[in-house]
């Protein structure tokens, strides 16, 4: 188990070994847009992984292709749907304001 840290809200909740981020947002009932129902092909759910990047799985083909195509990736994107928790150490997120999907 990780502890999963969502930004600027600042809530805090576990979350387990291989859960999506996008899985333990809606769990949590955090809202986040999720257009695509996480097969990475809209991009909707655009996060930055501010903390414990070595905490989430790393970065498949399909997830690179897709952040390629959106305005506003930096370093420390992600797409919510695909990027897992590893469960080796605790991760804080920050939610954009707005949609980032295409």
């Amino acid at each position: 188990m990780s502890m999963l840290t969502v930004m600027p809200e600042g809530k805090s909740f576990e979350v387990a070994e291989g859960t999506t981020l996008l899985a333990a947002l809606l769990g949590a009932g955090i809202g986040i847009l999720h257009k695509c129902e996480g097969k990475a092909s809209c991009g909707s759910c655009h996060i930055f992984v501010q903390e414990g990047r070595k905490g989430v799985s790393k970065i498949a083909r399909e997830e690179n292709e897709k952040l390629d195509a959106i305005v506003g990736v930096g370093s420390k994107s992600r797409l919510a749907c695909q990027a897992k928790i590893l469960g080796t150490e605790n991760v804080t997120i920050e939610l954009l304001g707005f949609g980032s999907g295409l």
